[in-house]
Parts: structure tokens; C-alpha cells; sequence
């Protein structure tokens, strides 16, 4: 029997079960005390008993993620990606707290402090790494918690997605500004962003023996969200990959790096006098381009890998007016 009362300006939460010893917690909130408190007594159903709160007890954040890093990061897409947010983490105070004592108090307060440094994509996938180790504890390594906190904790509140597209003449002097780099590659690279809405990394790790230029393909067996896919090349991608292929047959198609890129980029950007673009926004250029040129959007999906299709809601650029168009058709004025 749970029983919720308010104790020194907190909700505390206590369940009783005969033959054990009581379960009591401190939340800011009473919904968050009652859903321990059912939580908990679900377990006590489950397990027929007192769950065993030892290994949670013993077993601290850090000692947590140091784990997860070595067992389940190396099995993602972006194991090096998460592996540094697994560092920042491991930086922080939360680090010393037992994944019995973790509250969402303290994953609130962590949240708080590293938006003072960082935007909120960064702390939601802080958060989502944080959580997620928690679940594979709970779920496969025997550590028994009554809920998991992270959970219990809003995530920060996403600005405004960019839709920066070229604008008049833009194209035609970034491509220049791209021709005139010493990085040899930066024009082709440019131009195959802006045909397939590939991100610069799922560009740089294309490889020659998965590039079928006579079906028009590319493979991408590794992408950001883990999946494969196949990318349609136009005739202008397909042109200029013939081209080198001549030159190199094998193995990587791009031998730039990402850092090499990126400062590549900046100057041919600031070379072709564009402010405010960014390579990634050569992405959003080519999936609203596939929709001016009459693409649904599960074929668009299909294309930029996109596994939800609200995302895509941003590249469409629908007008009100245009839609009344095919909403109705043309009056006989006649």
C-alpha cells in the first residue's frame, strides 16, 4: 500500500509490503511520487517480493556509463559521437551518484548547467545517452531500479530548424568560390550535396565499390541513424563521378577529410561573399528541391534517409495559396 504525503516542502512517496522492510523517495512533484510509488509496486508484483535495490545501490553513474562505452557504443553508427557525450558526462558531478539514489532532480540539475554551455540538441542527446544506459542496466544487466529518472525530465525545447536555401546567384558563386579551393574535391563534394541531400560525413566515407554508376546508385551501408540506404545520382552526379573514376578506381571516393573540408569550405565561402550558409544547409537545399520537383514525401524519405516524416514538414514550403489549386479546380469563367 503506497502512501503520498508532503514532508518539508517535498512529496514523499512510501510503499509498504508485509515481510519487508518500507520503500520511501523525496519528489519535487506529487505526480512523480505517485508514479514511483505505482512503479515500485509493480515490481513488488513482478517479483513476487522486495526487488534487490543492491546492485543499484553499489553501482554509480560513472561506473554505469563506463560500461555502456565499452559494451554497447561500440555497436552504433555514431559510436564516436557518443563516446565524447559519454566524456562530457563522465566530467560532471552526477558521475558519483548510485543509479539508486539518481533522481530527476539530478538529471534536471545536469541539464540546467550544460545549457549554459551548450544548445539543447546537445543536452537532449546527452539525456537520451543517459537513459538509454539506464534501460540496458535495468533490462540486462540485473541492476533493478524502480523507474528511470531521465524519464521523469522535460527535454530542452528546440529552436527554430534552419531553412537556409541559396538565394539568387548563390549557387553559381559558391560552385566558383569551390573551384578556386586547393582542396581539389570541395567543388564535387558541393555539387553532390546539392543533387542528393547526402550529409558531408555519409560523402566522405562513399566508397567506389559502392557506386553503381550504370543503375545510377550509391549505397550507403552506414548512415547517421543506422540504417542503410540507397541514393538515386542524377545525371550530373552520375557525369561527374565518371569522370573520377577515371581517376581513381577503387577505394574511397573522397580521400578529404571532414576537418579539411570544413575549413575548405569556410573560404570558398567567404571567397564567393555568402554569409550564413553552412554545408549541412546544402542538405535542406536538395530535399526542398525534391519536392519542387513533385516528389511525395515517403520518396523523399526514401532519398535523405529520414525515418520521420514530420521532419520533413520544414523542407516543403507549402503556401496556402498554392494548395488551393489542387484543392479546387480551375473555374469556367467562360
Amino acid at each position: 500500500m503506497a502512501t503520498i504525503r508532503k514532508l518539508r516542502g517535498k512529496w514523499q512517496a512510501q510503499v509498504r509490503r508485509k515481510g519487508a522492510a518500507p520503500q520511501a523517495k523525496s519528489f519535487t512533484t506529487k505526480q512523480e511520487a505517485e508514479r514511483w510509488a505505482r512503479s515500485l509496486e509493480a515490481e513488488y508484483e513482478r517479483n513476487g517480493g522486495l526487488p534487490d535495490y543492491r546492485t543499484a545501490e553499489q553501482t554509480t553513474v560513472a561506473e554505469l556509463l563506463t560500461r555502456y562505452r565499452e559494451e554497447i557504443t561500440p555497436t552504433k553508427g555514431g559510436a564516436d559521437k557518443e563516446a565524447v557525450r559519454i566524456r562530457v558526462i563522465l566530467r560532471h558531478p552526477i558521475r558519483h551518484v548510485s543509479l539508486r539514489r539518481l533522481s530527476s532532480k539530478d538529471v534536471a540539475g545536469y541539464r540546467d548547467e550544460r545549457l549554459k554551455a551548450v544548445g539543447p540538441q546537445t543536452v537532449i542527446h546527452e539525456l537520451k545517452t543517459l537513459s538509454h544506459a539506464i534501460e540496458i542496466a535495468r533490462k540486462e544487466w540485473g541492476v533493478v531500479m524502480a523507474e528511470n529518472p531521465c524519464r521523469l525530465v522535460r527535454r530542452p525545447k528546440l529552436p527554430q530548424g534552419r531553412d537556409r536555401r541559396l538565394r539568387d546567384g548563390e549557387r553559381e558563386r559558391l560552385l566558383a568560390g569551390c573551384s578556386a579551393s586547393r582542396n581539389r574535391e570541395l567543388h564535387d563534394l558541393v555539387v553532390m550535396a546539392m543533387e542528393t541531400g547526402m550529409r558531408r560525413g555519409e560523402l566522405l566515407s562513399l566508397r567506389w565499390e559502392h557506386v553503381d554508376l550504370a543503375a545510377g546508385v550509391a549505397h550507403l551501408p552506414k548512415t547517421k541513424n543506422g540504417h542503410s540506404r540507397d541514393v538515386p545520382l542524377t545525371l550530373v552526379v552520375r557525369e561527374l563521378l565518371a569522370v573520377r573514376r577515371g581517376e581513381s578506381p577503387d577505394g574511397p571516393v573522397f580521400t578529404s577529410s571532414e576537418n579539411g573540408v570544413r575549413l575548405a569550405w569556410e573560404r570558398a565561402r567567404r571567397r564567393a561573399g555568402i554569409e550564413g550558409l553552412r554545408f549541412h544547409d546544402l542538405r535542406h537545399e536538395a530535399v526542398s528541391s525534391f519536392f519542387e520537383r513533385g516528389l511525395n514525401v515517403v520518396e523523399v524519405a526514401t532519398i535523405s534517409g529520414h525515418r520521420e516524416l514530420r521532419m520533413l514538414q520544414r523542407y516543403t514550403h507549402l503556401k496556402a495559396v498554392d494548395l488551393l489549386g489542387k484543392l479546387e479546380p480551375a473555374m469556367d469563367v467562360s
